[in-house]
């Protein structure tokens, strides 16, 4: 209860929720687009210079390969339970099944960072390497996705997609800025640390408070999301979550990292993965799917979803 209220309580949070009940309320208030991107650029190059840095400190070890290992074998499957989930309980076709699918089995940036720094302010360090495995799950679920829907034409790869999938600009930000901070190590990262450390928790309350205001508007403006696939929405996260718990705690990470990999597993990318759809699903309904990964996972993995699965990481470390 105390981790609950703590959580809930972050400054962060607190201004996710002001976006949501200022679009609930039909309120006026918004985020210049090109502040929210600048925004994003830098919470992206902030999250991977730290993480950068402290595997400088550590070192590359066992728990990086095996935490990559076990977060590709995550983004790849997850689609291929969620995608017959949607299918006979949300009655969705294949084509958007397999659209649906491809963004529950790759990952939240803004998630992840939202975690890391509530969990900091806690004591509860995620590790650095856990970086790594974020930019290394967004990728093969959109695959797995393009495979379900397009797997009855067999040709589901294009040039452009592959290009997009290969320098998608947060895979390829969160990549650069993580080897700069190994190459850069503690001392390198002093002198930039000012800007990078200093100002990161204000950034991404502003950050969040878009999010929120984003979040609650494509629910309201949604007409595909039925009750079933909203509750799916929910379901999607706990279960993929658990998962990620299970595998992070039979690799033996560290509580905080298992944790960390418990919210990827459970979060849905609403940048890449739509981008990829975009490209390759042209028919999919994209407000369908943006409403449920941004308008439902997106805000219960936040509120919920942080809190719930650094319980689940201690409670399972516990017990195994």
């Amino acid at each position: 209860m105390d981790q609950l209220t703590t959580t809930l309580l972050s400054a962060p949070i607190l201004f996710f929720v002001l976006g949501a009940l200022a679009a609930a309320a039909r309120s006026d208030l918004s985020v210049p687009e090109t502040l929210a991107k600048g925004m994003s650029l830098y919470l992206m190059a902030a999250i991977g210079l730290k993480g950068g840095v402290e595997v400088a400190k550590a070192g590359i070890g066992p728990d990086l390969l095996a935490a990559l290992a076990v977060g590709f074998a995550l983004s790849a499957a997850i689609p291929f339970w969620v995608a017959p989930m949607l299918a006979r309980v949300g009655g969705l076709d294949r084509l958007n099944s397999g659209a649906v699918a491809a963004h529950y089995g790759s990952v939240s940036v803004v998630t992840f960072v939202t975690a890391s720094q509530v969990y900091g302010e806690a004591g509860f360090a995620i590790a650095g390497f856990m970086v790594a495995v974020l930019a290394m799950m967004e990728t093969p679920a959109i695959l797995s996705g393009l495979f379900i829907a397009r797997r009855e034409s067999g040709a589901f790869l294009s040039r452009e997609l592959v290009r997009e999938v290969a320098f998608n600009g947060s895979v390829v930000l969160l990549l650069g800025s993580f080897l700069i901070g190994i190459v850069i190590g503690e001392q390198g990262f002093q002198p930039i640390a000012p800007l990078f450390q200093a100002g990161f928790t204000g950034v991404l309350c502003l950050f969040l408070l878009d999010m929120g205001l984003i979040a609650m508007r494509r629910i309201l403006q949604s007409r595909s999301l039925t009750l079933r696939l909203a509750m799916l929405a929910v379901v999607f996260p706990l279960v993929n979550g658990s998962l990620g718990i299970i595998g992070g705690t039979l690799i033996g990470l560290d509580t905080p990292s298992t944790a960390a990999l418990g919210i990827l597993a459970a979060s849905a990318s609403y940048i890449a993965v739509p981008a990829a759809m975009r490209l390759s699903l042209p028919q999919a309904d994209a407000g369908l799917y943006l409403a449920m990964s941004l308008g439902v996972t997106f805000p219960f993995n936040i509120v919920i979803g942080i809190p719930l699965f650094r319980w689940m990481a201690e409670t399972t470390r516990a017990v195994l």
